[in-house]
């Protein structure tokens, strides 16, 4: 986890205050700013260094007009705490949060080496069907995830879709859940009745009439995506947004196959997706990819199954406000804590600085499956022990749930479930 001494600075300059963008070497909490990264609307995202550690990340600073708005500082924190919630391999991690010295908040997030889908789309499609339902996938497991966590993306489109390698077979990340509905007991929701969030493009008709959405407005967006990995354009574009919007509402939705050919293989799962009236289409994205992996003719590979499983959590914590010598300690705690997990053959599906969850498949064998449930115990004791001796407040803890796995060209991946949730 420790970078070498040419990565990691220990000092950087003061904080901008009259201008938004920050420079190579000022400081955004514990973070280095290498350089800009990306520029949008609702502010700007950095490729930084941790000034100890020496982790690269993603640091998203909001616009300073945006900073005094309740309802954006809301919606800021509210995406960190809905993707911690889900916590999925396919969706981008969040690491922190915090405020610059001139009060505007950051999040720091997992950075990611790749390119949108959008521009995938643009250069590359239209894509085999296969292809098209690789690249799917991930997105649908991500999904799948959130909807069961209750949470609803509600902008599911290409540029929200970070492909980190094109494959076979593709990793890909999903993006910003910065207008998710989450359902949270307790807590009023950020969308009033009638208004509208999202983008048009992939806005299913209950979402463009300000109704109440559910799970099936992101399979709907999943319809849109999966039409233009096909065709390399939206099945539904006009000049004007309002006729967007009307098509959304009052035309039946094309065949990707009158633009490409081999895509009639997806029609059916196209029109399903696409359908008006939410109770037509698949009833979850899980659904939505069962049936484009059979349609595509791509077997059960790369499916999402539950297995026995079980898994050591390990947190470390600091002080609120820990100097460098803490920061350190607790970066070699969890080097330490990660090796001895994966020399014991566990798989790391969340590995930061502060938890680690390492899990390991339960053999059908009663008899192995209870040794290997003995040995785990042990384990956990020895990291216990071994975590004390870094005078860091630590936690390790032992939970036997399902993992959700999927079969890849390394052989049986865990890329989430209930094994991998907090206890």
């Amino acid at each position: 986890m420790v970078a070498s001494n040419d990565t990691v600075r220990l000092s950087g300059a003061p904080q901008p205050q009259a201008s938004d963008e920050f420079r190579p070497g000022d400081l955004i909490g514990l973070y280095v700013v290498e350089r800009l990264a990306a520029r949008g609307g609702h502010g700007a995202v950095y490729l930084a260094v941790h000034r100890v550690v020496g982790r690269r990340a993603a640091v998203k600073v909001l616009r300073r007009e945006l900073a005094t708005s309740g309802e954006m500082l809301a919606r800021f924190v509210r995406e960190a705490r809905v993707v911690n919630r889900i916590r999925h391999a396919d969706i981008v991690d969040i690491y922190d949060l915090g405020t610059t010295a001139d009060g505007r908040p950051y999040c720091v997030m997992e950075w990611l080496e790749g390119r949108g889908l959008d521009e995938v789309i643009r250069e590359r499609a239209p894509l085999a069907p296969a292809e098209a339902v690789a690249l799917l996938a991930p997105v649908c497991r991500a999904l799948q995830a959130a909807h069961e966590a209750g949470v609803v993306h509600r902008d599911v489109k290409a540029s929200n879709v970070m492909v980190v390698a094109e494959g076979p077979p593709p990793r890909v990340k999903l993006l910003d859940f910065g207008i998710a509905k989450a359902n949270e007991p307790g807590q009023a929701g950020l969308t009033a009745e009638g208004e509208r969030l999202g983008t048009m493009v992939v806005m299913a008709p209950e979402q463009i009439a300000g109704h109440v959405v559910d799970a099936r407005a992101d399979v709907y967006a999943m319809g849109v995506l999966l039409y233009q990995l096909l065709t390399g354009r939206p099945p539904f574009a006009a000049p004007r947004s309002e006729e967007v919007e009307r098509m959304h509402l009052e035309s039946p939705p094309p065949r990707p196959s009158q633009l490409a050919p081999a895509a009639g293989v997806l029609d059916a799962v196209v029109a399903r997706c696409l359908a008006k009236a939410p109770s037509q289409r698949f009833p979850s994205a899980a659904a939505l990819l069962e049936a484009a992996l059979e349609a595509a003719g791509t077997g059960p590979a790369g499916r999402v199954r539950r297995v026995p499983a079980l898994a050591i959590h390990v947190v470390l914590r600091t002080a609120d406000d820990p100097d460098d010598e803490a920061l350190a300690a607790q970066a070699a705690a969890a080097d330490a804590a990660e090796l001895q997990l994966v020399a014991a053959g566990y798989q790391l599906p969340v590995a930061t600085t502060g938890a680690i969850v390492g899990v390991r498949l339960l053999p059908d064998d009663p008899a192995l499956a209870e040794a290997a449930q003995a040995e785990a115990s042990r384990l956990a004791g020895r990291l216990a022990i071994d975590l004390a001796r870094h005078r860091l407040a630590a936690s390790v803890k032992l939970r036997f749930s399902e993992a959700e796995v999927r079969d890849g060209a390394g052989g049986v991946e865990v890329v989430g479930g209930p094994v991998c949730e907090v206890p």
